[in-house]
């Protein structure tokens, strides 16, 4: 079992995690989350820059996101940049900070948000099985080729398989904290 890495395999299936959990702060439920805004780049004196190098987000109430710049000049900058990402909520400029008011969500939204949200998790599910695949692969040409035996190949693909069924059901874990979130009034 020497030439097989597991731990590059767990690396890989921990990035696909990390990146779901990422895409999915960004689904609006509701309710204000700094993640809303992670994703916005702003045009900085001419160089994009993501919106929290330039100021600071706080969730001052539980639908308002509060974004005060570092620099008060660059607020017209950054409100284009939050239009720019079109993430479907209209900045307010009070001179010194922008808010983001987050509108109630209608059930049917929360439908059709619980629809994405779930077909991120499938998306995820897809990439990880294919790690499986290019995994399983990977073991039986090392057995094809002598470097493995038949035994240490059979309990190579055992390992590989628990570790994919614990990331799915990681997954779905995932996937069912944030649609439960969605679907809270």
């Amino acid at each position: 079992m020497s030439d097989f890495d597991m731990k590059g395999l767990e690396a890989k299936i921990e990035k696909s995690l990390h990146v779901l959990k990422e895409d999915l702060g960004t689904v609006r439920a509701g309710r204000a989350n700094a993640a809303l805004v992670d994703k916005v780049m702003v045009e900085y004196y001419g160089t994009p820059t993501p919106l929290k190098a330039l100021a600071n987000i706080s969730v001052p109430e539980p639908r308002t996101l509060l974004i005060s710049p570092f620099d008060p000049k660059s607020i017209p900058d950054i409100e284009k940049g939050i239009n720019i990402a079109n993430i479907g909520i209209n900045p307010v400029n009070d001179g010194k900070a922008i808010r983001l008011q987050i509108p109630q969500v209608t059930e049917e939204r929360r439908k059709e948000l619980s629809k994405i949200v779930k077909k991120m998790g499938e998306d995820t599910k897809v990439a990880v099985r294919n790690l499986r695949r290019d995994a399983n692969d990977k073991v039986k040409k090392l057995e094809k080729s002598g470097d493995f035996t038949e035994d240490d190949a059979k309990s190579t693909l055992d390992d590989i398989q628990k570790t994919i069924d614990k990331a799915v059901k990681d997954i779905d874990e995932v996937v069912a904290a944030k649609e439960k979130e969605i679907m809270e009034v």
